[in-house]
């Protein structure tokens, strides 16, 4: 029997009592302002004391980490395309720093993180993690952006790192992978398969190639 997903539309900046009536696997579409920021940013603003180069109500309270299809036009003005999300679990270890600096309370990324750093980092911030919904998104999440606000870091990071304000209308769709109770979405579903995964890889052989990150415990792997 086929399932109807809950769709819900936010308003950002989001309010925490919008946030708590979000449920694990909604469908969440953003409109309102979202920055980029990824582990360039965030080294270089947590971990080697620079801070944020504006204020989180210039940034926003939404940060994506991805890669955007970028580009500088001779007029000075800025345009993004597409964008597409990086795994977020890279970025755990600034998140304290982050937190105090961004005063998010949205970050938006691939594959989520686990239920002990939603608890631990999250909770305390009154904030929750949307995760895309698969590969191949950039460009559908692209149709959403209305403008380029600003651009911060560029000479400093370079384009694919750099921060970029968007104003974003009907941007999505993403899943509510984590609450305000810092439950998750992906480990929930993963104590679900996990029990029968190993029957699907029986037989195979280690990867021969692998990426940061990669394991063969395939019950992580889902994660």
């Amino acid at each position: 029997m086929a399932t109807t997903l809950k769709t819900v539309n936010l308003q950002l900046p989001a309010k925490t009592e919008d946030l708590a009536k979000l449920e694990l696997g909604n469908v969440v579409y953003l409109t309102g302002r979202i920055y980029t920021a990824r582990e360039g940013v965030y080294k270089r603003a947590v971990e080697d004391s620079f801070g944020l180069p504006a204020a989180p109500e210039e940034l926003g309270f939404a940060n994506f980490h991805c890669s955007p299809a970028a580009t500088l036009n001779p007029d000075g003005s800025a345009t993004v395309g597409a964008v597409t999300a990086t795994a977020s679990f890279r970025f755990a270890k600034w998140l304290d720093g982050w937190f105090k600096l961004s005063r998010c309370n949205l970050i938006l990324g691939k594959g989520g993180m686990s239920s002990e750093i939603y608890k631990k980092h999250f909770v305390p911030n009154n904030a929750i993690y949307l995760t895309t919904v698969g590969y191949g998104t950039g460009a559908l999440l692209g149709r959403g952006i209305r403008k380029v606000a600003a651009t911060h870091w560029v000479n400093e990071l370079g384009l694919a790192q750099a921060i970029w304000v968007l104003d974003v209308e009907n941007f999505g769709p993403f899943l509510v992978d984590s609450d305000l109770a810092g439950n998750s979405l992906f480990e929930r579903e993963n104590a679900k398969i996990a029990p029968n995964i190993d029957k699907l890889y029986a037989g195979t052989k280690p990867a021969t190639m692998r990426r940061y990150g990669e394991t063969d415990d395939k019950t992580e792997e889902v994660i």
